[in-house]
């Protein structure tokens, strides 16, 4: 059976989530919800079902925790659903069809009280095609080597202009608005492209695996004429099966996301509030997960735990992130004979 290993890389689109921008930062969602993939068997599908929830109040300038009380932020966090579905069309050939859906995405600042201090947003994200295709895979009765490579896009479906309330006449009851911070935005609103490489030697006699993922996220321009920094992220994986049924596994990853830019004419900090001198960062973490298989089904949770973040100017750092889901794989030939 192809390896669909799943471990923690809340990569692509964001984890510029808590990034980019002091209370504006980077948006979109969270690719596979943070899943590092080869390919499925010929003939085999695969649904699975994530859910993140991030939570952060930490405000860094450069790589040093900013206490300055007038840009401290009470904090910001989101829930977040994601949905994959993938076909094996061939052995070496996985097509994968994946979107997601925030419950939340809120930005509450140090005086909540005051109207124009919260921030939020809810709905659908992206539409991410990948395909993946396997260059490489040799399997021997002592080990297993594979090598996979991917490029996908991102389309996005939700809301990038959404807006919040930030003045009510007590007198009138007329309402004002303006745009929300990209942080808060269900999806940045531009057409990125990605590509992705997997290698991964697994040790079948010691159930021992080693493996290694890397992405480059190339994004495109929105609507608004804003260009969210280019993304990429390296991991190193170490795992080990025990009981045939639990798996443990260690990552250690680097991420490193490029300032954002601005269209002529586009005046980013007059009209939407984001100084792109307080965009672009680089973080370090180390993202330690658990998962349990009963037949073809896969529970697991992981948790990003960050132990160095270097940011741009002055930005919203991450604190916490725990990612839990579940994955169903089979073949669909062998149930429908099974019925017929």
């Amino acid at each position: 059976m192809r390896l669909l290993i799943i471990c923690l890389l809340w990569f692509v689109f964001s984890n510029n989530s808590f990034s980019q921008g002091c209370c504006s930062g980077g948006s979109g969602s969270p690719i596979a919800g943070g899943v590092s993939q080869g390919v499925l068997q010929e003939g085999q599908m695969e649904f699975g079902l994530n859910h993140q929830y991030s939570y952060s109040n930490y405000l860094y300038k450069g790589s040093v925790l900013d206490t300055a009380l007038v840009n401290k932020i009470d904090n910001l966090n989101s829930n977040y659903l994601y949905f994959r579905m993938a076909y094996g069309v061939t052995k070496n050939f996985t097509l994968s069809v994946e979107s997601g859906y925030f419950l939340n995405r809120n930005l509450v600042k140090l005086h909540p009280e005051n109207i124009d201090n919260t921030q939020k947003s809810l709905g659908i994200a992206d539409l991410i095609i990948f395909p993946r295709y396997d260059l490489y895979n040799k399997s021997k009765s002592k080990h297993q080597t594979e090598i996979t490579i991917g490029l996908g896009v991102k389309i996005p479906l939700g809301k990038y202009n959404d807006s919040s309330l930030v003045y009510e006449d007590p007198t009138s009851g007329q309402k004002q608005f303006t745009t929300s911070a990209p942080t808060v935005q269900p999806t940045n609103g531009s057409h990125d492209l990605f590509f992705y490489g997997f290698a991964m030697r697994d040790y079948k006699k010691l159930k021992f695996k080693v493996f290694a993922n890397a992405m480059y996220v190339k994004k495109g321009w929105n609507p608004l004429g804003e260009k969210f920094g280019d993304y990429f992220s390296v991991g190193l994986f170490i795992g080990k099966t025990f009981f045939k049924k639990i798996g443990l596994t260690l990552q250690a990853k680097g991420e490193w996301i490029d300032a954002m830019q601005s269209a002529p004419g586009v005046d980013l900090l007059g009209m939407y509030n984001i100084d792109v001198k307080s965009t672009g960062s680089e973080k370090y973490s180390v993202v330690p997960q658990i998962n349990y298989s009963i037949g073809t089904f896969t529970f697991f949770a992981m948790s990003d735990i960050p132990f160095y973040q270097n940011m741009r100017g002055t930005q919203i750092g991450a604190k916490y992130q725990l990612t839990t889901g579940i994955t169903y794989r089979f073949m669909p030939k062998k149930i429908l004979w099974k019925k017929v």
